[in-house]
């Protein structure tokens, strides 16, 4: 039996996947990538005495590498989620409230897998970034609705659009300047910018996505390029949440970065 269901952009889908599979996709690409920044990095670069003693040290950083650039894939998947709920968030306001909670949660393991030490505020998880970037669609929100055009035509038309662009920019350069120089998150003023890109475009899923992915590329790193491969499951994406598991996937973020972090420390 096929779905047919609407989007946030209110445009039908039928069949396609779920927001669940989406979520699935992101956690097992981003598991991947963390196995290897934060395991195999314990071997590749602070103890590789018994990797070069073994002569296979060069095929491990290859695989290193290349689950780095499967990781790429995970970052966008999960903003592109965030705008789908916001836009159906019955409450902002708790949406935020859960993504802060977490964030705080989160940065002990944070630290501990990718700082290796308890508490380290020079570099923050990932919750951070999305938290910035859902204040800035609600400002985005605000603006637009604040300076929406009064006049169809004419100077003041013109006047208006610039006023309300202006203080849309505003939104996003401060979030941006917040994550990349105040809170340094991961993916920094990156990801405050392709989270803001997701939102503006939400109405061009696909035009939006790439868009977020080329912002990483250059805001970020060359590697995030790899993230288009995502715009298959985006386009078949029907706009239905599917299997409800709402806090599983919060909960993984710390929980996943403990153990790994407990695995290097180990193995280190």
């Amino acid at each position: 039996m096929e779905l047919q269901n609407k989007s946030a952009s209110g445009v039908k889908y039928t069949g396609g996947i779920s927001g669940f599979i989406l979520k699935m996709i992101a956690v097992l690409t981003m598991l991947i990538d963390h196995m290897a920044a934060v395991v195999l990095a314990e071997e590749l670069f602070y103890s590789p005495a018994k990797l070069l003693e073994s002569g296979y040290y060069r095929q491990w950083l290859a695989l290193y590498e290349l689950m780095r650039i499967i990781g790429r894939m995970a970052f966008p998947i999960y903003c592109f989620l965030l705008v789908e709920g916001f836009l159906h968030t019955r409450s902002a306001l708790k949406y935020a409230q859960r993504l802060f909670l977490f964030a705080l949660v989160s940065e002990v393991p944070f630290d501990l897998a990718f700082n290796r030490t308890w508490w380290d505020m020079s570099y923050n998880n990932v919750f951070f970034t999305l938290l910035l970037g859902l204040f800035v669609m609600i400002g985005i929100r605000w603006a637009e609705e604040r300076f929406r055009p009064r006049s169809a035509e004419g100077w003041k038309h013109w006047r208006d659009l610039f006023i309300r662009s202006a203080a849309v920019m505003t939104v996003v350069l401060a979030g941006m300047f917040i994550a990349e120089d105040i809170l340094c998150t991961d993916y920094g003023a990156g990801g405050v910018a392709a989270i803001a890109a997701l939102y503006l475009l939400r109405e061009h899923r696909i035009a939006a996505f790439t868009a977020a992915v080329l912002l990483l590329v250059l805001l970020c790193s060359g590697d995030e390029i790899a993230a288009l491969l995502m715009l298959v499951p985006v386009y078949l994406y029907n706009g239905t949440r599917g299997r409800q598991m709402k806090y599983a996937f919060y909960v993984f973020y710390p929980v996943h970065l403990l153990i790994l972090a407990g695995i290097a420390h180990f193995l280190g």
